[in-house]
C-alpha cells in the first residue's frame, strides 16, 4: 500500500463518512409521542372473490377493530365511512392500528355520531421501493379492494360512493397510480393522504420498471390535472429525521393543480411541530391526531360521508396542516355578531400593552382605537400563551360605543405556534375598521398573558446576507436587534439553494430574569411548507440548523425569514455561519444514492489503465496502481459539462436525438432543483477513495480465503492456458441461462460470481505458493553456496534444514518458469479488477434477488425480471473471461479499442446512471463483452 495514496483516499473516505454521520445523526430528538390502543387490536380478514384470490395469492384485505367494535363488525354490517390504508416498502397492514384506534376513540367521544371503518391491505411486505415489477400488480389489487369495500355498504342508508386512501411510503404512489389504470372510475376516490411518499422519483432507481412506473404515474397526473381537480391530495413528509426518503421527493409535482394538491412537512404541521423518521410517521401521536381531526371535519352533515366539495376539503386540510387559527373548523360566513352584554370592556390607548391573569377571571374585551395608531404605525401584533379559545380577536366598526359588530372574524388570521398563538395585522388592509377587540374568555383559574403592540414593519425587519458556501465556517454574518418588541423578522438573503447549510446562533439578553418568557423562533421558507419551529429554553444561546428540502424556483423572489417571537424586554444577537458538516450531509442526502455509479466509473477507468499498461509495458499492473494512475475527475466531468452546454443548442440536440441518446441525468436534476454545482466532482473523488479501499479490503479477503484453500489443498501448480470455450463450459453456460430464465437473473449472476471468485482464489493461492517456493529455493541455494566456504561445524542446523527444505520443494513441486509466473500475476491482477467491478454489479442487482427470495413460496420465476436479458450476456462473458489468459488479450487487435472504450463507458456511466442506477449494469456488460472479443480476435 502506498502511504501517500492511502492518506489521500482515507481522507476522502472520511469526508463521505462525516457526511453520512451528519445525515443519520438527525437534527433533533424524536418529539413524537407514541400512540397506543385501549383494547387489543383485531384484524378481520375480508373474503375476496375467488378470481381475485387466485390472481393475487400473496395479497389480503383486512378490517381493523378493537374490543366491542371488532365484535360488532364481525358480520360486516358496516355503517361508517371507509378509509383504506396502503403500507409501503416492506410495510405491514398492522400499521393502520394507530389511525384506527384514535379514530375510534374520537368517534366514541362524540357518541358515535360519525365513525370510520379502517381497512388495510397486506402486500406481503414486498420491497417495492427496490423492485418496481410488482407495483402495477399492487395497483390492480387495490382497485379490486376498493370495489370490494364499496360492495360491503351496498343497500345501506348513506352508503358511500367513494373511499378515502391513506398511503405510507410507496403506498401513496400506488394510490395515485390507481387513476392511471385503464377504465378506472376516478369518482371512486376523492381524497388521498400520503405519508413520506417519494412522489417525484424513486429513492433508489435500481431497475427500469421502477422508473417506468414513476414516469407513467407522474405524466398521467400532469396531462390529466384538469380532469382530476376533484381529487384532493395531501402529502406529508417527515423532515430531516427521515433519512430513507428525503422530503424533497415527497413534494407533489408542481405542475399538479394547486387547488387540489398540498405538500407539507410534519415539522410545520400545527400542533405537531415535530420531524418524524420514515416509520414513526405512521404512529406519531401528534400527527395522527391532526389527521383524525381533519377526517372528522371533512364529514358532510347531510350525506354523513366525506364532503364532495373539493374547496371545503382543501379548507379543512389547510386548517389542520398549514395554518391553525386556534379554533374549531367552521366555514366562514357573513353573519354579523354583536359583542355586547354583561362583558367588561376596557379601552387601551398605549403603544405596547400586557395583560396577565394569575387566577380565575371573567370574560373581558380589550378594545384598541385604530385611528390613534394608524397614522404612525403599519402593523398590529398580539400574542398569548392561552392556546385554545374558539374566538380571540375581532375587527369592529364602531363610532365610539363599546357595542361592536363583528364584520370579519379575524380569528382566521390567528396562527397557532408551540406555547403561543399570534396574530399580525397589516392595518392598511383593514381601513374600514375603527377598533380591534381582543377577547379574554373566562379562565377558570388558568394562568396566561396577552401581549400586544403597534409597530412599523421596517423597524422590525433586518436583512442578513448568508455566508458563502466556501467560507467553511471561518467567519459569520452577525446582526443585533436592539429594538425591544414582540416580533422580529430576520431575512436571510441569498439563501435559496439546497447545497447551502448554516448554523444560526441566537443569543437572547432579557432584562427581567424572573419574568423571562420562552421565545419561539420560526424559520419560514415561503416557497414550500417546510417551516421549522424552535422553542428556546432557559439557556441564553439557541442554535438552529438551516437547510432546505426544496430549492427556490427561478421566478420566485421571496426570502427565507427567521421570525422571533419573544417578550418586550429581550434583545437578540444573531449570527449565521456556514456549516461544512451539514453541507456534506446535504450532498449525501441528495446524491448519496448515486455514489455506486461513481465507484463503478472509477473501476472502469482502472480497468482501462490496465489494458493500456498491457500495450505500453507488456504487463498488467495492480488494481490500486491502475486506479491511482487513471482515476482522474478531469477525464469525466469536463466532457459531461460540455455536453450539457451544447445541448442548449438545437443543432446539437437534434444530433443527440439522432443517436437515440437519453437525456443527461444532470439536466434532469438541474430542472428539479436538486443539483449541486460541485457534486459530481466531489462524488467522483470520493468514489475513487471508496474504490481504492474497497480494493484493499477485497485483496485482504482474497488472501484470507487463499490461506484457507492452501491449508485444505496444498498445490503450487499454476493453471495452464486452455481453450476459452469448451463443450463442458458451453453446457454450463446453457444451464445457467435456463436457470436465469426460469428463476431470477440476479440469482444466476450470483452463482457465476461465486464460481468466478472460486477460480480467482485458486489462482491467488497458486501464485502465493509459487512465490513462496521461488523464495525458499533461492534462499536454499544461497545457503548451500555459503556452506561450501565454511566448515560444517560453523554452518548450523538451521542452514542445513533450510537447504533440505529447498531441495524437497524443488523436487516435489514443478516450479513454473519466470514467464509463466509473470503471466499468472498479470492474470491475477486483471481478474481482481474484474471481480471488483462485478461485486458492485451484484450489489446493484441484489434488490431483485432479495425480492425473488422473499416471494419464492408464491412463484419460482421472477416476472418481470430486470436483470434477465443482461444476465444471459454476462453468463457467457464471465464464464469465458474466468478461463481466459492475459496472453490472448495481449495479442488481440482490439486491445487498443478496448482500452480507449473504458473511458467512454466511464463517462457514460456518470452521465446516464446517476438517476438510473440500473444503467451501470449495461455499461459494465458492454465492457466485459469487448474483453471477450479481445480473447478471440
Amino acid at each position: 500500500m502506498r502511504p501517500v495514496s492511502a492518506v489521500c483516499w482515507g481522507t476522502l473516505l472520511c469526508l463521505v463518512l462525516l457526511g453520512a454521520w451528519d445525515l443519520f445523526r438527525g437534527n433533533e430528538e424524536n418529539r413524537c409521542s407514541m400512540t397506543y390502543m385501549f383494547e387489543y387490536p383485531e384484524y378481520l380478514k375480508i373474503k375476496l372473490p375467488k378470481r381475485i384470490s387466485r390472481r393475487y395469492p400473496s395479497y389480503e384485505l383486512y378490517l381493523y377493530g378493537e374490543g366491542v367494535y371488532a365484535k360488532e363488525n364481525a358480520k360486516l354490517e358496516l355503517t361508517g365511512i371507509p378509509i383504506l390504508f396502503l403500507p409501503g416498502n416492506a410495510g405491514s397492514y398492522k400499521q393502520v392500528r394507530s389511525l384506527g384506534s384514535i379514530a375510534l376513540r374520537k368517534a366514541e367521544n362524540i357518541d358515535l355520531r360519525f365513525n370510520f371503518n379502517f381497512f388495510s391491505i397486506s402486500f406481503n411486505e414486498e420491497l417495492v421501493a427496490l423492485y418496481g415489477g410488482s407495483l402495477r400488480k399492487q395497483t390492480k389489487f387495490v382497485y379490486e379492494c376498493v370495489k370490494a369495500i364499496l360492495q360491503l355498504y351496498k343497500g345501506q342508508d348513506f352508503a358511500p360512493h367513494n373511499v378515502a386512501i391513506i398511503g405510507h411510503s410507496m403506498g401513496g404512489l400506488v394510490a395515485r397510480a390507481l387513476f392511471a389504470l385503464k377504465n378506472f372510475n376516478p369518482d371512486l376516490i376523492n381524497l388521498i393522504i400520503t405519508q413520506a411518499t417519494p412522489h417525484v422519483a424513486p429513492v433508489l432507481p435500481v431497475d427500469r420498471f421502477l422508473i417506468d412506473f414513476y414516469t407513467n404515474v407522474n405524466n398521467y397526473w400532469i396531462l390529466k390535472s384538469k380532469e382530476l381537480r376533484n381529487v384532493t391530495i395531501l402529502s406529508v413528509a417527515g423532515g430531516f429525521r427521515d433519512y430513507q426518503v428525503r422530503s424533497g421527493l415527497a413534494f407533489l409535482p408542481r405542475s399538479n393543480s394547486q387547488h387540489s394538491a398540498l405538500s407539507v412537512l410534519s415539522s410545520s404541521v400545527p400542533r405537531c411541530w415535530a420531524s418524524t423518521d420514515h416509520l414513526s410517521i405512521v404512529w406519531c401521536k401528534e400527527l395522527i391526531l391532526a389527521t383524525i381531526r381533519a377526517f372528522f371535519d371533512l364529514i358532510d352533515e347531510d350525506t354523513k360521508q366525506i364532503s364532495e366539495d373539493p374547496e371545503r376539503r382543501m379548507a379543512v386540510l389547510n386548517h389542520h396542516f398549514v395554518r391553525h387559527p386556534a379554533k374549531y373548523f367552521e366555514e366562514k360566513d357573513d353573519t354579523v355578531i354583536t359583542l355586547s352584554g354583561s362583558s367588561i370592556w376596557i379601552p387601551v390607548q398605549t403603544l405596547k400593552w400586557t395583560y396577565t391573569v394569575n387566577k380565575e377571571s371573567n370574560e373581558t374585551f380589550f378594545t384598541f382605537l385604530l385611528s390613534s395608531f394608524r397614522k404612525n404605525y403599519s402593523h398590529f401584533h398580539c400574542q398569548s400563551n392561552f392556546m385554545y379559545t374558539n374566538s380571540w380577536i375581532y375587527g369592529c366598526k364602531n363610532n365610539g360605543s363599546f357595542k361592536c359588530l363583528e364584520v370579519d372574524d379575524l380569528s382566521w388570521k390567528t396562527e397557532l405556534l408551540p406555547t403561543v398563538k399570534v396574530v399580525t395585522l397589516k392595518l392598511e388592509d383593514y381601513s374600514s375598521f375603527s377598533h380591534v377587540v381582543v377577547h379574554v374568555p373566562t379562565t377558570n383559574g388558568t394562568k396566561f398573558t396577552i401581549d400586544c403592540e403597534f409597530f412599523n414593519e421596517d423597524s422590525r425587519t433586518v436583512h442578513v446576507p448568508v455566508t458563502h458556501l466556501l467560507s467553511f465556517g471561518l467567519y459569520s454574518s452577525k446582526v443585533k436587534l436592539n429594538s425591544s418588541g414582540l416580533v422580529h423578522n430576520v431575512q436571510l438573503q441569498h439563501f435559496n439553494q439546497i447545497y447551502q447549510a448554516f448554523n444560526i446562533l441566537i443569543e437572547r439578553h432579557c432584562q427581567s430574569v424572573k419574568e423571562r418568557k420562552l421565545s419561539v423562533y420560526r424559520l419560514r421558507v415561503p416557497w414550500s411548507l417546510e417551516d421549522s419551529t424552535v422553542i428556546s429554553s432557559d439557556a441564553v444561546s439557541t442554535g438552529i440548523p438551516a437547510k432546505l428540502h426544496v430549492a427556490q424556483s427561478v421566478n420566485d423572489s421571496s426570502v427565507v425569514t427567521l421570525i422571533l417571537y419573544s417578550s418586550q424586554d429581550c434583545q437578540f444577537e444573531i449570527s449565521v455561519k456556514t456549516s461544512f458538516m451539514q453541507i456534506l450531509g446535504q450532498v449525501i442526502r441528495f446524491h448519496g444514492p448515486s455514489l455506486p455509479v461513481f465507484i463503478v466509473s472509477n473501476i472502469l477507468l482502472a480497468y482501462g489503465g490496465q489494458l493500456k499498461a498491457l500495450i505500453s509495458e507488456g504487463h498488467c499492473i495492480k488494481y490500486d496502481l491502475a486506479l491511482e494512475r487513471t482515476a482522474r475527475p478531469y477525464k469525466i466531468e469536463p466532457i459531461i459539462n460540455i455536453c450539457k452546454f451544447l445541448l442548449g443548442f438545437n443543432w446539437f440536440r437534434s444530433f443527440w436525438n439522432v443517436l437515440l441518446l437519453p437525456e443527461l441525468d444532470t439536466i434532469i436534476q438541474t430542472s428539479q432543483g436538486v443539483w449541486f454545482p460541485l457534486a459530481s466532482l466531489f462524488l467522483l473523488v470520493c468514489g475513487t477513495g471508496i474504490a481504492y479501499w474497497f480494493g484493499i479490503l477485497f485483496s485482504a479477503l482474497l488472501r484470507l480465503f487463499s490461506s484457507l484453500w492452501i491449508a485444505l489443498k496444498r498445490s503450487c501448480v499454476l493453471p495452464e492456458d486452455n481453450k476459452i470455450l469448451t463443450l463442458r463450459r458451453l453446457c454450463l453456460c446453457v444451464l445457467l441461462v435456463i436457470l436465469s430464465m426460469m428463476t431470477c437473473g440476479a440469482f444466476a449472476l450470483l452463482l457465476v460470481y461465486l464460481h468466478y471468485l472460486f477460480k480467482v482464489i485458486k489462482l491467488y493461492s497458486a501464485v502465493r505458493q509459487s512465490r513462496s517456493s521461488f523464495n525458499l529455493v533461492a534462499k536454499a541455494g544461497e545457503m548451500l553456496n555459503h556452506s561450501k566456504k565454511e566448515t560444517i561445524e560453523n554452518c548450523g542446523s538451521a542452514n542445513i534444514s533450510a537447504a533440505g527444505e529447498g531441495q524437497h520443494l524443488s523436487s516435489s513441486c514443478n516450479l513454473p518458469s519466470h514467464s509463466d509466473m509473470d503471466n499468472a500475476v498479470d492474470n491475477l491482477n486483471m481478474h481482481i479488477t474484474i471481480m471488483n467491478l462485478l461485486t458492485w454489479i451484484i450489489l446493484l442487482s441484489s434488490p431483485s434477488l432479495i425480492y425473488w427470495l422473499k416471494n419464492l413460496r408464491y412463484s419460482i420465476q421472477l416476472d418481470p425480471d430486470p436483470c434477465g436479458p443482461v444476465a444471459i450476456i454476462l453468463i457467457f462473458a464471465l464464464e469465458m473471461i474466468m478461463n481466459s489468459s492475459i496472453t490472448s488479450v495481449k495479442s488481440s487487435i482490439l486491445l487498443k479499442t478496448a482500452s480507449r472504450l473504458q473511458l467512454l463507458l466511464a463517462i457514460a456511466t456518470v452521465a446516464f446512471g446517476t438517476m438510473h442506477l440500473y444503467r451501470a449494469l449495461y455499461f459494465v456488460t458492454l465492457s466485459l463483452f469487448f474483453h471477450v472479443l479481445c480473447c478471440f480476435v
